[in-house]
């Protein structure tokens, strides 16, 4: 069997969960301990605590979300954090022939993994900025929305029939444009990856292109790469009842040269999409 190390990389709420979970039926393994469910990803997030907890600490000591959910790219590595990297990657390698990893903070770090992983291969999820951006607003005023459904009957009648909308809309209004710098800054960094990577190196994909062709995706990857995977249907995974409807993204941000650039951007990933 061929030694292999796929990065599954792409932004928060673009299917990376999903595929992971795909991936980790077939056979890949995934990490010794993976993040579990939560009402936000019911089926499970896939992502190795190993890779997860040393992006937090990046992220923390140089006083950043350890949600990873920023709009800067320029975060400094220091050597001791590169060095946890290195030792978990050599006790994995040592491990396992075939293994990778899922953790969306990965897209802020993968000029150092181009550098402690010459030769992995990518798995490059591409969604586009309007779903994105809506999964991510939905699931932040749910979890604000919580505290006021918490409450006795007449204060929840209040929330539900007087001040929900109000509340909603101009929390859309308020996180729109930031999030979709999120989205840009994340994209812009898969972009450079696969720029600046060999072809072979990267299989660029829509997590909904999977729905219908989950076996050639399955296939490049066994006959390009040679990872060992199972005939695991995609359609065992996917729940089109999990997917939420995109809002009307653009209508809450003011910033429209913030929208053209978002825009721009993913028609130029939609452009580098794996044809298959």
């Amino acid at each position: 069997m061929q030694k292999v190390t796929l990065v599954i990389a792409g932004m928060h709420r673009s299917g990376t969960s999903l595929i992971s979970n795909w991936l980790n039926k077939c056979g890949l393994h995934l990490g010794e301990t993976l993040m579990g469910a939560a009402p936000s990803n019911e089926e499970g997030h896939f992502e190795d605590m190993e890779f997860l907890k040393v992006h937090e600490e990046i992220l923390t000591d140089n006083k950043l979300p350890h949600t990873g959910l920023i709009d800067e790219y320029h975060i400094p590595i220091s050597i001791y954090h590169k060095e946890k990297l290195k030792s978990v990657i050599n006790i994995k390698n040592k491990l396992h022939r075939q293994w990778g990893w899922k953790d969306p903070r990965t897209c802020l770090f993968l000029d150092t993994y181009k550098e402690l992983l010459p030769d992995a291969k990518y798995l490059v999820i591409v969604r586009d900025y309007a779903s994105v951006v809506s999964s991510l607003l939905k699931r932040e005023f749910w979890d604000r929305e919580k505290k006021y459904l918490a409450r006795k009957a007449f204060s929840r009648f209040i929330w539900e029939n007087f001040r929900r909308e109000r509340n909603l809309q101009a929390f859309y209004k308020s996180k729109a444009g930031y999030y979709l710098r999120v989205w840009i800054t994340y994209n812009q960094q898969l972009l450079k990856l696969i720029e600046t990577s060999s072809p072979e190196t990267c299989l660029v994909v829509n997590y909904s292109f999977l729905n219908d062709n989950d076996s050639r995706v399955r296939n490049y990857m066994k006959e390009n790469w040679g990872l060992a995977l199972k005939n695991i249907g995609f359609s065992e995974i996917f729940k089109g009842s999990l997917i939420n409807t995109p809002l009307d993204i653009d209508s809450f941000i003011s910033d429209k040269a913030l929208v053209a650039e978002g825009a721009a951007l993913q028609t130029e990933m939609e452009s580098h999409i794996t044809q298959l």
